[in-house]
């Protein structure tokens, strides 16, 4: 997949649990899984928006691209 989603390294960089993120941003857990284990399709821009708040950080801090091997 060609985008990464860091949400692990964010949670650890705040030392906040997957648990607490998802009842911050009103996500819940299995949803907040699909998404930091980068099995989401989509994300939504709301979404998005309360993980940077509630992580304190810029959306490039939670996603990366990296282009496929050939």
């Amino acid at each position: 997949m060609a985008i990464i989603v860091n949400i692990d390294v964010m949670l650890a960089r705040r030392k906040m649990s997957a648990g607490e993120l998802a009842e911050r941003i009103g996500l819940t857990p299995a949803n907040l899984s699909i998404l930091k284990n980068n099995k989401a399709k989509a994300v939504r821009f709301s979404t998005l928006e309360a993980l940077c708040r509630a992580l304190d950080c810029q959306p490039a801090d939670l996603l990366e691209y990296k282009e496929d091997a050939p």
